[in-house]
């Protein structure tokens, strides 16, 4: 393994990580009476505002945007970031984070999907015992044979992330790379600037419910003292965005896209763990055996690229 192949490795296991976690802040915030909107803007658009200072002093050149590259980015912002973000919180704010994040990580079947039927390029037969896999598990996580338990709102919102996600992983994949060869960072300010800009439109700020950032949250796992929602947002923007994202595009330019995705499916088990213990979601244990096929799943459909 190269030196190259274990930083991508490792930057992409501290971008699940910190992921993971920010699932179970969102849901905090999300409970305390701010909506998947309003809390999808606020995210994408200090972000932005962050990004855009670091960028402003580390590199300006960054804000040159070539002709070519509009196409990409305004894919990447308004696709791969706004309804990634928009249907997740949708998601985890009808379900238990675990079976949103088990939805969205079908993503990776899309893009192999993608690749063998959009790009026709080869890929093993292998891909299909994946997809049935995945499908078998998510009949489990269901619990399909006592009916469908499930919030559709919430099903709707995690396919929804999915198919978000699979534009993020492939068109992130394609600007960094030649004849684009866009940074990382650059990027990802650009993303979430187009992002921020759609929902200033379609969510004006003049709207926004500012006093709802002052309510105490209590998640359940840690009930001392209320945490006042607006600390909980400063950690999902600061390490559940900003240095999230910009790690795990950090990770796609050392490695695939392909690969990122993989070592990505340890957000779904990290973010059940975490979501255990802070809010007390349990899974039964036919939804477990579930979330491990769909995994499985992923896994084998991913690889057979």
């Amino acid at each position: 393994m190269t030196n190259s192949s274990r930083r991508g490795i490792t930057l992409a296991v501290v971008a699940s990580t910190l992921f993971a976690l920010n699932g179970t802040v969102s849901k905090s915030i999300l409970e305390s009476g701010l909506d998947s909107a309003h809390l999808a803007e606020l995210r994408v658009t200090v972000a932005f505002g962050i990004l855009a200072v670091v960028i402003a002093v580390k590199n300006p050149r960054a804000f040159s945007v070539r002709a070519a590259e509009w196409p990409g980015l305004l894919a990447f912002g308004l696709l791969g970031i706004t309804f990634t973000q928009l249907c997740y919180f949708i998601a985890i704010s009808h379900m238990d984070i675990s079976i949103a994040l088990l939805l969205e990580y079908t993503a990776p079947i899309l893009v192999t999907l993608y690749w063998r039927y959009g790009l026709r390029r080869a890929v093993a037969s292998s891909v299909w015992l994946g997809l049935a896999l995945a499908l078998l598990g998510l009949s489990l996580v269901a619990q399909l044979w006592g009916g469908f338990h499930l919030n559709v709102v919430g099903v709707m919102g995690g396919l929804g992330a999915a198919c978000a996600l699979s534009v993020y992983f492939v068109v992130g994949d394609r600007q960094v790379r030649a004849p684009f060869n866009r940074d990382p960072l650059s990027l990802t300010m650009w993303g979430f600037g187009l992002s921020a800009a759609f929902f200033a439109v379609v969510r004006p700020w003049w709207n926004f419910p500012w006093s709802t950032l002052w309510h105490p949250r209590t998640p359940a796992g840690l009930a001392t003292h209320g945490i006042p929602v607006w600390v909980l947002c400063v950690y999902m923007i600061v390490f559940g965005t900003v240095l999230s994202f910009w790690i795990e595009m950090a990770a796609v330019q050392q490695i695939s896209a392909a690969q990122v995705s993989v070592i990505a499916l340890l957000e779904p088990a990290l973010a059940s763990i975490f979501a255990w213990i802070i809010l007390g979601e349990v899974l039964s244990g036919w939804q477990l055996l579930g979330g491990v096929l769909v995994l499985s799943g992923v896994y084998v459909a991913e690889r057979s690229r």
